[in-house]
């Protein structure tokens, strides 16, 4: 059993590696918190949206944006838009679950808002069709997706494709970058 904790371990480690050494992936880490910080500091909101485990790191981010992460400082706008289980369930009974999040992006989401949605697949149809009504209404977008980026690929502003197939480890690794993004905007609005 130890010989199995480790390897889960070092598959942990080897997907982090991955990403240390992408360099576009940097970059577009950078490019992210930029565009969070400049919607934040134009008054706009942060949401965000998944789907089982994900939708629990969903709300995890959103909370460290929220709440705090490093320092005392002012809330920030951010949302899981996954929260609210009464409208959650009579819009999934009513029209479906594949639009529960792309009804509240064209009903509470404005111009300028950023949309972060987490997929280990890139194909969870609700999250598409969420970024579907991002673009129309004008709101960036950022995936957090498995290697292939799946159908989330082509509607995300910014991709981070964890090099993975393996959901655990992609999720492990969202968290790493939902993590660096959160602490590099507090420090970009607040200037710690």
């Amino acid at each position: 059993m130890k010989d199995l904790i480790r390897s889960i371990i070092s598959a942990s480690v080897s997907v982090k590696e991955q990403i240390l050494r992408d360099e576009q992936m940097v970059a577009d880490m950078e490019r992210a918190v930029g565009m969070i910080v400049t919607a934040i500091q134009a008054g706009k909101r942060l949401w965000f949206c998944g789907n089982g485990g994900s939708a629990a790191d969903a709300q995890h981010l959103a909370a460290e944006f929220s709440g705090r992460f490093y320092t005392d400082r002012r809330a920030l706008p951010a949302e899981a838009l996954h929260c609210n289980s009464s409208y959650l369930t009579a819009v999934a009974n009513d029209y479906g679950y594949d639009v529960v999040y792309a009804r509240l992006v064209e009903g509470i989401t404005g111009e300028g808002d950023v949309l972060i949605g987490l997929s280990t697949s890139g194909n969870s149809v609700n999250i598409v069709k969420a970024f579907e009504a991002a673009r129309a209404r004008k709101v960036h977008t950022i995936g957090l997706t498995g290697a292939t980026g799946g159908t989330m690929k082509q509607w995300s502003d910014i991709l981070f494709n964890v090099p993975s197939s393996d959901t655990p480890r992609i999720q492990e690794s969202h968290i790493m970058i939902g993590h660096i993004l959160c602490q590099l905007a507090e420090e970009g609005i607040f200037r710690t």
